[in-house]
């Protein structure tokens, strides 16, 4: 792809990123080595220092990990991306390439727990503090602003409420105010949301789940300017959180087929919700492509599709929640997701577990909370299965 055309997503997602070898192979190689070669001493100096370009070693070079970075890069339009060895690798990395003790995140209070535990219990050991806001609300954001805040994280669609959160508008204070915004974008992927266009700086990716869409590897990245992303990957190069040549490869053919999927998850999904707000034994349903949700026209405006979470609460608590997950036959027990196998789970006792009642409570994180990562298994299978469940 050496021409100016302004390729689509789709076509970017196949081809973007790709250098063949001498052996002119049409699929991706995959270069499995620990390191590489240099053809003398002055080489291997210059490669070390950065003043010419080549692969060194496998922590922080690698040109299957490099494919993905730059593949990723394209669909986010975005100008550079560094891979990790998994979602929550990749916030470490942006944490401890942009912070230092004394600075303030300003996170929202609906995201996934272990970003929650991150923040709140670890980077807190380092002097790092934190404090959550809600993601639907950018005058709480700027409210909440102090003198040492230096990062605003935003997670947009969250998990598991699936609260849509205007990037423009927080992404507007954030630099109002000097902060770098950051939104993960792990829910929608940039098959539906691309973060940067609407005004974010950095978007994270947990690559494990839509990127790769078949359940197969854990990868993460962050993508951004090449100014943002050089502290990060100086902290990969260092710290060694890296992304294996394997698993980018497998990442890589995941992409190939993301805009495909990402259309029939929404189909699916939207189907799931609409016919899970016709059941007796459903209290709630939360899905931004239905108009009762609190945010679906903003959801129109900022995603092309609503994704393919959908959660739900059920009358009568956590007894019924389980009641409902044991009951199951087809779909999957376990917390992933983004997978082309439906997934259920109950986040109160599992993704949100090691957070307190408190914290969950301010979240929404209920007991009688169902969520369902909706596969691309015949949609009447998925409805049939859970409909064992009351």
């Amino acid at each position: 792809m050496t021409d100016d055309f302004d390729y689509q997503l789709e076509t970017l997602a196949i081809r973007a990123g790709q250098e063949r070898s001498q052996f002119g192979e049409h699929a991706e190689a995959l270069y499995l080595t620990s390191s590489f070669v240099a053809d003398n001493a002055a080489q291997a100096a210059a490669r070390f220092t950065g003043a010419e370009p080549g692969f060194i070693y496998s922590r922080f070079t690698n040109p299957t990990v490099t494919l993905f970075q730059d593949r990723l890069a394209a669909l986010e339009g975005a100008e550079a991306a560094v891979a990790t060895a998994s979602g929550m690798s990749a916030i470490l990395a942006l944490c401890m390439g942009h912070l230092k003790a004394g600075d303030h995140i300003l996170a929202s209070s609906g995201m996934f727990g272990a970003t929650i535990q991150l923040f709140s219990n670890w980077l807190a050991k380092f002097g790092v503090s934190s404090s959550f806001v809600p993601p639907t609300d950018p005058a709480a954001w700027d409210a909440a602003v102090r003198p040492e805040t230096r990062l605003f994280f935003l997670e947009t669609p969250s998990n598991p409420l699936t609260e849509i959160a205007d990037i423009a508008a927080i992404s507007a204070v954030a630099h109002r105010h000097g902060a770098i915004m950051v939104v993960d974008n792990c829910f929608c992927s940039p098959a539906l949301q691309r973060p940067i266009a609407l005004g974010a700086d950095l978007v994270i990716h947990s690559a494990t789940k839509y990127l790769d869409g078949q359940g197969r590897v854990l990868g993460g990245a962050v993508v951004g300017s090449k100014a943002l992303i050089e502290p990060i990957y100086q902290f990969l190069r260092t710290a060694g959180p890296t992304l294996s040549a394997f698993n980018a490869w497998v990442l890589v053919k995941g992409l190939e087929t993301l805009g495909l999927r990402m259309r029939a998850h929404c189909e699916n999904a939207l189907a799931l919700a609409q016919w899970l707000e016709t059941q007796a034994a459903i209290e709630r349903v939360y899905y931004p492509g239905l108009p009762s949700h609190p945010q679906h026209e903003l959801a129109k405006r900022q995603q092309s599709g609503g994704g393919g979470i959908v959660s739900f609460e059920v009358k009568g608590g956590q007894e019924a929640a389980w009641r409902l997950v044991d009951s199951v036959q087809l779909l999957s027990r376990t917390a992933n997701l983004g997978d082309v196998k439906t997934t259920i789970t109950h986040p109160y006792t599992t993704t949100h577990g090691r957070i307190s009642p408190e914290v969950k409570a301010a979240a929404g994180i209920t007991q009688g909370l169902i969520r369902i990562s909706v596969g691309l298994e015949h949609i009447d299978d998925i409805k049939r299965d859970l409909a064992r469940g009351w």
